[in-house]
């Protein structure tokens, strides 16, 4: 099967994907639903052995991060598996890692190998903490990125100890940033005609990521702490229980404050020096969340969307996961999307979250099974028969049989 694209936005570009687990596989994602002729190149399962990171190939989170690919078994540890890899380069416009800093160089496979090969190449590496300085050579994970980068001291109930944010956040925010970056270098190279190497880490797309929090510290030395489901500076704004469950309300600034007010029927609350302003809010935090807790466990959490929407206070529901595909706004939107697979039958997953008009983005082929692409890959590449044949035999390739 050629190369399906998603997209024409992208389907100009080659990218040969070398990635694993959610950082580098969320990377190339973003750029194989854009139409990007994406390449998987994967280790032959002889090679691999055993189970490899990243869960089973048929479960829900393998599909979900690598559709709109083909795939390619190749051993880059084989002199001969090189070579197929060098091949690809010359003609490859981006190549994403996301092995530990030390490991490409051994495989002969960093910037300045694939550079000397195609001075256009764009490499993308991702590492847990960075290609260099004391911590390179560490193992780097979603979680601990969490903790290293100050987001579980601020995540969870004040004194409940720290706590993780239920996705990997660290990991898909670094993806997204190396998509990013390389979407920039691509731009860069229409002016100079020169590629680059682009690298970011789990770690400084976390401590990114805490954005005002930050600031909080680098500006006003501050250390931001634990605020649970409170805000910590826009006062009120929380979750609070309603007659039939819990519910979000976002309170902010002074003019959305006297329609929550008028809503609860409390405009003496305006007034009120201990509520009158953010500052005096703030300071009374506890007993004005108590007052309104009272007022919002009257009603049901439907009847408050309707009265709060009416005045145009920001609030919501508190959905569980099949509730919010549910609901009728993301159905709508069309946030779900189908996608057949030959082996797993019809899926759906979540399409990219932002839409281009004229150049849609689409689900065109599902997630191939490994080495699903190897035969038209080397054809593509000028192999004939025999030297696939040969290929096969030495263990170099296989097609995944």
């Amino acid at each position: 099967m050629p190369h399906t694209p998603a997209a024409s936005v992208l389907d100009h570009i080659t990218v040969l994907d070398l990635t694993r687990v959610r950082s580098g596989p969320t990377c190339v994602r973003q750029l194989a639903d854009w139409g990007a002729n994406v390449i998987k190149v994967e280790m032959p399962p002889a090679v691999e052995g055993g189970a490899s990171l990243g869960g089973s190939r048929h479960g829900s989170d393998f599909q979900n991060l690598h559709r709109n690919k083909r795939s390619l078994a190749l051993n880059l540890k084989d002199e001969a598996g090189k070579e197929v890899f060098y091949k690809l380069v010359a003609d490859a416009d981006v190549v994403v890692e996301n092995y530990r800093p030390d490991v490409k160089t051994r495989l002969g496979i960093d910037y300045d190998a694939l550079s000397a090969i195609n001075p256009r190449i764009i490499l993308a590496s991702i590492s847990g903490f960075g290609q260099d300085g004391p911590y390179a050579k560490r193992p780097g994970f979603d979680q601990i990125a969490q903790g290293m980068g100050g987001l579980m001291s601020i995540t969870g109930l004040p004194g409940q100890g720290p706590v993780r944010v239920g996705i990997p956040i660290a990991d898909l925010t670094a993806g997204l940033f190396a998509a990013q970056g390389i979407m920039l270098a691509l731009l860069e190279r229409e002016k100079s005609g020169k590629g680059q190497w682009l690298h970011t880490s789990l770690l400084e797309a976390q401590t990114f990521m805490l954005d005002f929090q930050s600031a909080r510290w680098l500006v006003d030395q501050e250390i931001p702490q634990q605020a649970g489901n409170n805000h910590p500076t826009s006062i009120p704004t929380g979750v609070f229980e309603t007659a039939d469950g819990h519910m979000n309300i976002a309170v902010a600034g002074q003019e959305i404050w006297g329609r929550f007010c008028r809503a609860l029927d409390h405009e003496d609350w305006m007034s009120d020096p201990d509520f009158v302003d953010a500052p005096a809010r703030s300071e009374n935090r506890d007993r004005l969340n108590a007052a309104i807790g009272e007022c919002i466990a009257a009603k049901t959490t439907a009847e408050w969307v309707e009265a709060f929407n009416g005045l145009g206070v920001p609030c919501g529901p508190i959905n569980n996961i099949g509730e919010l595909f549910a609901d009728e706004q993301v159905a709508h939107l069309g946030l779900a999307q189908p996608l057949t697979s030959p082996v797993l039958g019809e899926m759906q997953f979540v399409r990219q979250p932002f839409s281009l008009t004229r150049t849609p983005s689409s689900f065109a082929v599902a997630p191939p099974e490994v080495g699903e692409h190897t035969q038209e890959v080397l054809a593509d590449l000028g192999y004939d028969e025999d030297e696939i044949a040969a290929l096969h035999e030495g263990g170099v390739v296989s097609s995944g049989e």
